[in-house]
């Protein structure tokens, strides 16, 4: 099944360059290099502290307009690891390797001592839109989140707010229908089936307006846990004020008792007159937080969305030039007693060139379910077509 987006390809390859669909397909994507240096201790028997690692990625989309009502998307990543963690870290490439999708379409093209060359698609669906409908099928992101930082309400695809170099964010395999009811009100309805039906996502969210806010309502089923909660996005003095939460219960019962979660993230967001946007976030994860953490690796699951059970989060922007923005995220973690701190600068060196320079880094007590977390430095070099 992986080598199916290839053949996809192989077809729509020759169409293109005949000029016969010229005009009803997109092509667009970019190159991007990533060192990266990391400094980790890691488990025996790997001794050494500091590591090297390059990233090359290409990503590549297409869509292909079939008809007035009916596109077809197809994106996907294709990148090649290189430096100390591929040579010395044991099962590197099976750890690249996944695909948790219905369908497995994860390719590992070449894996060696020294480097490996992955390919994977993230979206890869056909969207059927007329009047006030928008039927999606295929692999996509059903976003349904309304924070920038941390999104409860994102319940089939989650994102890692420490993922330096996947912008695009994750996509699931799903059927996804909409129905809009106006500008402000629309339903919709979106599932995700797995190979064991247990781990399954089946669920409805009903959005509208509500005076000055945009609310949104969310039931379902998640995993073989209950899914119920909803958020909202409105402003208060010129500040943007948005939050969202999750209540989960499971079906199954032990010891006579149903575990729970609570999951709750309100923000806030301001810009001011000298360009500095600030964006700020309370999270509350009643049973979350990890036990431990090794290279900000692990995959976070809506019912558990954070490190602990409580984060105070901060990101800002300040454009130092029209073309230069800093950039500064810090989180405080107060039951690790933990600070996770991440600078950075931007760069648009030209309009299809950007520069970018990051660094991550946690600050706690050796006894903090972080204190093994790694630190980075990376620099990124993307050009885009």
């Amino acid at each position: 099944m992986r080598y199916i987006p290839l053949v996809i390809f192989s077809l729509l390859v020759p169409f293109y360059v005949s000029g016969q669909l010229s005009d009803r397909l997109d092509i667009s994507g970019y190159f991007q290099g990533n060192p990266v240096f990391i400094k980790a201790d890691l488990p025996p028997p790997l001794t050494r502290s500091n590591w090297m690692e390059y990233r090359l990625q290409n990503r590549l989309n297409i869509r292909l307009d079939v008809s007035e009502s009916i596109q077809f998307h197809w994106q996907m990543r294709t990148r090649a690891f290189f430096g100390d963690l591929v040579r010395e870290l044991p099962g590197y490439a099976s750890g690249i390797d996944v695909d948790d999708g219905l369908v497995n379409m994860s390719w590992m093209v070449a894996s060696r001592d020294k480097w490996v060359l992955h390919y994977i698609p993230d979206r890869l669906y056909f969207r059927y839109t007329a009047d006030d409908w928008d039927v999606r099928i295929g692999r996509q992101r059903v976003n349904w989140g309304i924070n920038t930082i941390t999104n409860p309400n994102d319940i089939f695809n989650i994102y890692s707010f420490y993922d330096f170099d996947y912008r695009e964010r994750p996509g699931s395999d799903a059927v996804r229908v909409q129905r809009y009811f106006g500008v402000s009100e629309r339903i919709e309805f979106a599932a995700s089936p797995a190979r064991n039906f247990r781990n399954s996502i089946i669920a409805g969210l009903y959005g509208f307006n509500w005076g000055n806010y945009d609310l949104q309502v969310i039931g379902g089923y998640y995993r073989n846990r209950l899914a119920a909660g909803g958020g909202w996005a409105g402003s208060i003095e010129g500040a943007g004020f948005k939050g969202e939460m999750m209540y989960y219960a499971d079906f199954d019962k032990e010891n006579g008792e149903r575990a729970t979660n609570f999951v709750a993230a309100v923000s806030g967001d301001y810009m001011f007159e000298s360009g500095l946007f600030v964006t700020t976030e309370l999270l509350f994860n009643a049973e979350g937080g990890m036990d431990e953490l090794l290279l900000i690796a692990e995959d976070f699951a809506p019912d558990n969305p954070s490190l602990s059970k409580y984060q105070v989060s901060m990101q800002m922007t300040y454009p130092v030039h029209p073309l230069v923005d800093l950039i500064f995220a810090t989180i405080y973690y107060p039951d690790e007693n933990a600070v996770f701190l991440s600078p950075g600068v931007s760069w648009s060196v030209i309009e299809n060139l950007d520069i970018q320079l990051l660094g991550q880094a946690f600050v706690g007590r050796s006894d903090s379910a972080l204190s093994n977390a790694a630190n980075l430095v990376t620099a990124s070099v993307r050009y885009s077509y």
